[in-house]
C-alpha cells in the first residue's frame, strides 16, 4: 500500500498535472480527496480522474482525511491562508507558484511552520530535472570552472483574452507580473544553480496588456562569487522561449525550452582545450521531461527519511527576496541589496510597496 496520503485543493487547469505526478508515484503515495470552491467542477475532476472523496471546503477534507501532503492548486491570493490552514492542522504542504504575495506573507507561515512543525514546499520543477542536476555536479567536481556571466530568459505571449480572468495582473490577486507569475521558474532554476544573489537593479514597464502590474522586466543580478546576470520576463513576445544561458571559464551550458525540458534541450560548448567536457553531458542523457514529478520524488525521499522537504520555506525566499527586490529596484530606480528589504520595508508587505 502507498505510504503517504495525498489530497488537492483547486481543481483548475496546473490540478491536472499534480494528479499525473501523484499517480508517477502510486506506489508511494495515493491521492484520497479533492475540494473547490465550484462544486460542480470539483464533481466533474473527481469524476475524469477517479478521485475517491470530494469536500465541499478544506476544514472539512483535513479533518475527514487527515492527509499527509495537501497540494493547493487555487489562485495566488488563497495561498496564504489555505497554507496557514494546512499547517495549523499539522499537514505539510506544497504550493503552486507563486507561493504567496509577499514576503511577509511568507514569513508569516514560516512562523506557523515553526510552532506546529508541519511544512511548507513551493513547486519549483525545473530544480529537479536531469539537466539541471548534471549541472551542479559538473560545477561541485570543478571541471567547468568558474562561474562568470549568466542570462535567464522567460519571454512568453499571453493576449489580452488571458486576463479576461479577474485575480490576474492585479496586485492584489496575483502580486504581480510576469516576474511573480511566469518567470519565477526559470530564475529560481538560475538562483538555485548560481547561489546567493548579492544585488539586484532592475526596470518594469506596462507595454501592452490590459493590466496593473507590469508585462515586462528585465533585471541586472550580481551573485555573490562575483557572476553577473540579465534577467527578462515577459508576457508580450509573440516567440516564445525560456532561455537560460551560464558561462564558465571552461564551457558554455545553455538550455532553450519552453514549459519544461529534456536533455535535448540543453547544450554545452566547451571552451579550447576542455573538449572532453562537451562528451560528458550527452553521455548520461535521458528523455525524461522535467515537472512535477521530479520534484514529488524528492519530496518523498525526504519524507521517507525524515528530512525537511525540497524548496522549503528557506529556500522559497530567497526567490521571494529576489523578486521584491527587483519590483523595490524597479520602483526607486536603486540597486537592492540581499537583506536589503527588512519587515519594516514597504516592499515586503507588497510587492509594489503600496505604490
Amino acid at each position: 500500500m502507498p505510504s503517504y496520503r495525498a489530497a488537492i485543493v483547486g481543481t483548475g487547469g496546473i490540478a491536472a498535472g499534480h494528479v499525473e505526478a501523484l499517480r508517477a508515484h502510486a506506489d508511494r503515495v495515493e491521492l484520497v480527496a479533492i475540494t473547490d470552491v465550484d462544486a460542480d467542477r470539483a464533481t466533474a475532476f473527481a469524476r475524469d480522474w477517479t478521485v475517491p472523496a470530494v469536500y465541499n471546503d478544506l476544514a472539512s477534507l483535513l479533518e475527514a482525511q487527515k492527509p499527509d501532503l495537501v497540494h493547493l492548486c487555487t489562485p495566488p491570493s488563497t495561498h496564504a491562508p489555505l497554507a496557514e490552514q494546512c499547517l495549523r492542522a499539522g499537514v505539510n504542504v506544497l504550493v503552486e507558484k507563486p507561493p504567496t504575495l509577499s514576503l511577509a506573507e511568507l514569513d508569516t507561515l514560516a512562523a506557523v511552520s515553526g510552532e506546529t512543525g508541519a511544512q511548507m514546499a513551493t513547486v519549483f520543477q525545473h530544480r529537479f530535472g536531469a539537466g539541471a542536476i548534471r549541472l551542479r555536479n559538473l560545477m561541485a567536481s570543478g571541471e567547468l570552472g568558474r562561474s562568470l556571466l549568466a542570462s535567464c530568459h522567460t519571454l512568453w505571449y499571453r493576449d489580452d483574452d488571458y486576463y479576461q480572468v479577474p485575480w490576474r495582473g492585479r496586485w492584489e490577486t496575483e502580486g504581480g507580473g510576469p516576474t511573480m507569475g511566469h518567470g519565477i521558474h526559470q530564475f529560481d532554476l538560475l538562483l538555485s544553480i548560481l547561489g546567493p544573489w548579492q544585488r539586484v537593479i532592475a526596470m518594469t514597464a506596462r507595454r501592452a496588456r490590459p493590466v496593473q502590474t507590469e508585462d515586462v522586466s528585465t533585471a541586472l543580478v550580481e551573485f555573490a562569487d562575483g557572476t553577473l546576470a540579465t534577467v527578462v520576463n515577459s508576457v508580450v513576445s509573440p516567440r516564445q522561449v525560456s532561455a537560460l544561458r551560464f558561462d564558465f571559464e571552461h564551457a558554455t551550458v545553455e538550455l532553450d525550452h519552453l514549459y519544461g525540458y529534456t536533455d535535448d534541450d540543453w547544450t554545452i560548448t566547451a571552451a579550447p582545450g576542455h573538449e572532453e567536457l562537451a562528451r560528458r553531458w550527452p553521455a548520461a542523457s535521458t528523455p525524461a521531461r522535467s515537472g512535477h514529478a521530479d520534484q514529488i520524488a524528492a519530496l518523498l525521499d525526504t519524507l521517507d527519511a525524515g528530512q525537511p522537504l525540497p524548496v522549503g520555506l528557506a529556500e522559497t525566499r530567497q526567490t521571494m527576496e529576489f523578486i521584491a527586490a527587483l519590483y523595490a529596484s524597479a520602483a526607486t530606480g536603486a540597486p537592492v541589496q540581499r537583506g536589503e528589504i527588512t519587515p519594516d520595508h514597504p516592499f515586503a508587505a507588497h510587492m509594489n510597496g503600496h505604490r
